[in-house]
């Protein structure tokens, strides 16, 4: 019998590509009759996702197309430059969707799954008669702020400048009001907007949202889904949480060597700072940020990673030693090295999850998010850009799932970070994030326990992962 074609159009870049990755190695494990096809989109002159599909287990059921090279037009705007990367792919697309459909080796082509920037592959999918369902990266309670804030754009004429007039907004998705500041730089910059109003128009135009999320996280958040009238009508599936494996990346530090180092040390003792694979800071807020690591005492391991050229979108890279030495406080090395280890890119899963870890801060991208939970690891929140404010919020105040260090920090591509944060507000954070007998920690180990179940037979995503594999499966049997 031939198996039911699934078309994944994973959006660039390393933090989109890898979780859906994962979430289709999660569909064929649980369903043999699926057979997905991956289309990699790169961007120009970058290798950072190539060890990640150089890995995977192609089989008879999993096959990766890399699409042709697009070049970017020249732009200083990130959301200007996604969007024409993604139209000048659509014909490579087309071609290759055609190319799968007329090969006999090939199954029913019955659905395209296409990431929450990749909304304009959506009318390739119309051409072929076939459903889209989105697959939406971050949490239930941020897909409800992105409909909601895009119906407020496009029916009540509101735009980023009234928005930055309010200060708070009642939002479908969240118990509490969201301030103003918690909102994403994509609804609060006039020259993001366009972006915002093209990717969130897709969002509607689906078949339903695949969310890699899961109820028991997001009880409110996915209620809403059925009861408010922005909202319903719009079929979700939460079947996270959706992590992602390490990649087998060179680091300038030994690997084995900071898990020796975590052996050697206290459960729970160790603060793990890491900030994503596009985290960075400047120097002025390294020296106040190693002031407060210094000061507080405690254990740590510190993944500081050396900015790009500025106004480029290449990612951070691993800091040489000796300008490591020159970018922190004189002597910070030779005084910490017997409390600390201050690394480049960082094995963050297998950090999260070694007994000596008690606390992470963090920059709140929902995949950091998903793993400290699943770890049981409590975050203080320090957000840096996307929906990172949002997410940090929703930690704190909604979810009482981790401490503040900062909720409205937030870096712009060319106009840098919006304010200095000072090192005795990072020190409170790093300092309230080892309280293991708070609230938060006790919070997060009842919610590390419910997202390893959620995912088992009898649990909420298992049951949403099996309505959506029935509404794919019935493409095929039409």
């Amino acid at each position: 019998m031939k198996k039911a074609e699934v078309v994944f159009i994973p959006s660039p870049g390393v933090g989109h590509l890898v979780s859906t990755l994962e979430f289709a190695k999660l569909l064929i494990n649980r369903d043999n009759r699926l057979r997905i096809t991956i289309l990699v989109i790169k961007l120009p002159h970058t290798t950072e996702t190539d060890v990640y599909t150089k890995s995977l287990p192609i089989s008879d059921s999993l096959n990766v197309i890399h699409l042709p090279e697009c070049s970017l037009p020249p732009t200083s705007n990130p959301g200007f430059a996604m969007v024409a990367l993604l139209e000048a792919q659509k014909t490579n697309v087309k071609q290759a969707v055609s190319n799968l459909t007329t090969g006999k080796q090939h199954g029913h082509l019955a659905a395209f799954v296409v990431d929450m920037f990749c909304t304009n592959m959506i009318d390739i999918a119309k051409e072929f008669s076939v459903p889209a369902f989105v697959f939406f990266t971050s949490g239930v309670a941020f897909l409800g702020l992105s409909i909601y804030i895009h119906n407020l754009f496009e029916r009540d004429n509101v735009d980023s400048t009234h928005l930055m007039q309010l200060t708070e907004l009642a939002i479908p998705g969240f118990a509490n009001l969201v301030p103003t500041k918690s909102l994403p730089s994509a609804v609060l910059r006039k020259e993001y907007e366009s972006f915002f109003m093209s990717y969130a128009k897709g969002l509607k135009n689906t078949d339903g949202i695949i969310v890699n999320s899961f109820e028991e996280l997001e009880p409110h958040a996915v209620h809403s889904f059925s009861s408010h009238p922005d909202l319903s009508g719009l079929p979700i599936y939460p079947v996270g949480p959706i992590l992602n494996p390490e990649p087998k990346t060179k680091s300038t530090v030994d690997y084995d060597d900071i898990i020796n180092w975590l052996d050697d040390q206290p459960p729970s003792s160790v603060v793990f700072l890491c900030f994503g694979s596009r985290g960075f800071f400047d120097e002025d807020q390294v020296k106040e940020f190693a002031v407060a690591v210094e000061n507080s005492g405690v254990r740590f391991v510190w993944s500081l990673r050396k900015p790009p050229p500025k106004g480029t979108m290449i990612p951070p890279t691993d800091y040489p030693l000796s300008e490591l030495v020159s970018v922190l406080p004189e002597g910070f090395l030779d005084r910490t090295v017997e409390i600390g280890r201050v690394i480049g890119w960082a094995p963050q899963a297998q950090v999260l999850a070694h007994p000596a870890t008690g606390g992470f801060v963090s920059h709140c991208g929902w995949n950091s998010t998903l793993e400290s939970i699943y770890y049981g690891v409590p975050v203080a929140t320090w957000p840096l850009y996307a929906e990172q404010q949002t997410n940090a919020f929703e930690l704190v105040c909604e979810l009482k799932m981790a401490v503040e260090i900062a909720l409205d920090y937030r870096v712009e591509l060319l106009d840098g970070a919006n304010y200095l944060l000072t090192a005795d507000k990072i020190e409170r954070g790093i300092r309230n994030v080892l309280d293991t007998d708070g609230e938060v920690s006790k919070n997060v180990k009842v919610m590390s326990e419910k997202s390893r179940k959620t995912l088992l037979e009898g649990g909420s995503s298992y049951n949403y992962l099996g309505r959506l594999i029935d509404n794919i499966m019935s493409q095929v049997s039409n």
